[in-house]
């Protein structure tokens, strides 16, 4: 495997668990006023500061998780304590982690999603920092006129969060591996992935603009392969199920010389299914792909054979034979306006 391949797998990082603790609160002062001439001057103890926040903030310059891989152990700031003359604490500083558009936050124990970041600088609360406590200031009354107490603040929570990434794209390319993702990919975009004739060729997701009619575009991404049983976690597993969610239509990519086409799409729908029956819900086209290795006769004879309640086009990445009528597909399927 080569260096630049190596370093393409282990820059992509699309999962990561983290232990977040947040700060304490600051305590409340029970300071008594005193000056010269102010022999009782009562009680004038500032509230603590509240503890900081551990917040997550979405980044579109980011892409992968990368930089909270080795960050095992986050911790916000604390909360300072009240002072004299009602004075309240400092603030703890809160602790960002900025993460990529596509960014789900859930709990490590109970699995509960807690929310998603599909915005630049949109900030979620991942933890809540202790609140201060109440100088004496606030227990001061016609019964008790010099409280000599005051509130301790609250302690900060810890809990292990796991981040998770599944990619925003419009389309998403699903198919066994060599069914041609990459190569379509690389055809109708500017990206590079690396291309070979291994199974698992790709076993990071790529992203490629593709230019629509009258300056359009909408984003293709293309995930890892599916091979049987991945739901169950075989192969790569549901690695790159994940990605598949987040994607407004999937595209089904078959090649010509398959053993069984409408075989091969329908066990690519059952591990969808198995997986998140959700999946199914989005728009599809099918893709056949090499059909510059098919004659006339040959494709009427396949699609007699394909499933009927899909849109299909047959194409060739190396041809560069039915990409626009692929296109046209593509952009019905994911339902952008017009005035988008």
């Amino acid at each position: 495997m080569s260096k630049n391949r190596k370093e393409q797998q282990s820059n992509f990082v699309d999962y990561v668990k983290i232990h977040c603790t947040s700060g304490n609160g600051g305590s409340g002062s029970a300071h008594l006023r005193r000056e010269k001439f102010v022999p009782k001057g009562g009680p004038d103890g500032g509230d603590g500061g509240r503890g900081g926040h551990v917040i997550v903030k979405g980044n579109k310059q980011l892409w992968t998780l990368l930089h909270l891989k080795y960050r095992k152990h986050v911790k916000a700031g604390h909360g300072g304590d009240g002072g004299k003359q009602r004075s309240t604490g400092a603030q703890g500083d809160d602790l960002i982690l900025e993460v990529p558009l596509g960014t789900v936050a859930r709990d490590a124990e109970t699995n509960e999603i807690a929310f998603e970041v599909t915005e630049h600088n949109e900030e979620h609360v991942l933890l809540y920092g202790g609140r201060g406590g109440l100088g004496n200031t606030h227990f001061k009354s016609s019964t008790n006129q010099t409280p000599r107490y005051a509130q301790p603040g609250e302690g900060g929570h810890e809990s292990w969060k796991i981040l998770e990434l599944k990619l925003l794209a419009d389309v998403g390319l699903v198919g066994f591996p060599n069914a041609g993702k990459s190569t379509l990919l690389s055809v109708l975009s500017a990206a590079k992935p690396e291309i070979a004739n291994y199974p698992f060729t790709t076993l990071t997701p790529n992203l490629g603009m593709i230019s629509y009619r009258d300056d359009r575009s909408f984003v293709m991404a293309d995930i890892p392969g599916i091979i049987e049983g991945a739901a169950e976690g075989k192969g790569l597993g549901i690695r790159f199920l994940r990605h598949i969610e987040r994607n407004a239509a999937l595209l089904f990519m078959v090649p010509c010389d398959s053993d069984d086409v409408k075989h091969e799409y329908e066990v690519l729908i059952g591990e969808l299914k198995k997986y998140n029956p959700q999946l199914l819900d989005k728009n599809r086209v099918l893709a056949i792909t090499k059909a510059d290795m098919l004659d006339e006769e040959l494709i009427g004879e396949l699609k007699q054979e394909l499933p009927g309640d899909i849109p299909y086009v047959f194409i060739s990445s190396v041809a560069q034979t039915g990409l626009a009528e692929l296109k046209d597909k593509l952009w019905q399927a994911i339902e952008i306006p017009e005035d988008a």
